[in-house]
């Protein structure tokens, strides 16, 4: 469904990435591991169109998408859940998830909308009791669900995510782990970007190891976990 090849990436004149290649299969549960600054955030960037690659291809269901701006990415079908949230603090929680909904504005993805909202809080029934709440005054955790929520709006066959565990409680990762599998199970292609290398791997069925902006391992995430190196440097053992 998405192959990233030989990818090259960066900032200014300094590259970030050096020929990053990999493919995630229709209906798969991928992981990119990686400590931080190991080049997973810019991966993720690029191949939700808001960086350019300097070199290199992204190709989402046979077509190449490398040069596309951001927002013709989700039109194509594949939405990014960005590090930090990023949701709309001053708006409320149904706002958010309407902003999440613009490229069904365009004729060729016109819907239902009120489906996809009401699939999105069947997904997370806590938005539901806080529809009409400001997003900034929401818990991290309920903002992570709303970053989620307003990503599945614009009715993605593909859902990128860029560290959805970053300062949530453990019992909240659990449960954002357990929502991105049933995700899964509804049929998205689902790529997560994460530090949180044993939580990650234990959902994934797909693993791919970064260090110092290249893809060091690839496997079965099961293998992954048993590897010795990843073992030490990733999950404490």
């Amino acid at each position: 469904m998405l192959e990233i090849n030989g990818l090259c990436a960066g900032y200014g004149a300094s590259d970030v990435l050096h020929n990053v290649s990999i493919a995630v299969e229709r209906g798969s549960f991928h992981a990119l591991i990686g400590a931080n600054g190991a080049g997973k955030s810019t991966t993720m960037k690029a191949l939700s169109g808001l960086l350019r690659p300097v070199r290199g291809s992204i190709t989402f269901e046979g077509e190449d998408i490398s040069r596309l701006p951001a927002a013709r990415v989700v039109s194509r079908g594949l939405a990014l859940v960005p590090e930090g949230r990023r949701v709309f603090g001053p708006m409320s929680v149904s706002e958010n998830l309407q902003m999440g909904a613009f490229t069904a504005l365009f004729p060729r993805r016109k819907g239902d909308l009120s489906e996809r909202l009401e699939f999105v809080l069947a997904t997370f029934p806590r938005l539901k009791e806080r529809l009409q709440q400001i997003a900034g005054t929401l818990s991290g955790g309920e903002q992570q669900m709303l970053a989620i929520g307003r990503a599945l709006m614009s009715g993605p066959r593909f859902l990128a995510l860029d560290e959805p565990s970053m300062g949530l409680a453990p019992v909240i990762v659990e449960q954002v782990f357990a929502a991105l599998k049933q995700l899964q199970r509804d049929g998205l292609t689902i790529l997560v970007s994460e530090q949180n290398a044993s939580i990650t791997l234990a959902h994934a069925d797909f693993g791919h190891v970064m260090e110092s902006g290249v893809i060091a391992l690839s496997g079965q995430a099961s293998a992954l976990r048993d590897d010795d190196r990843v073992r030490e440097a990733y999950l404490g053992m």
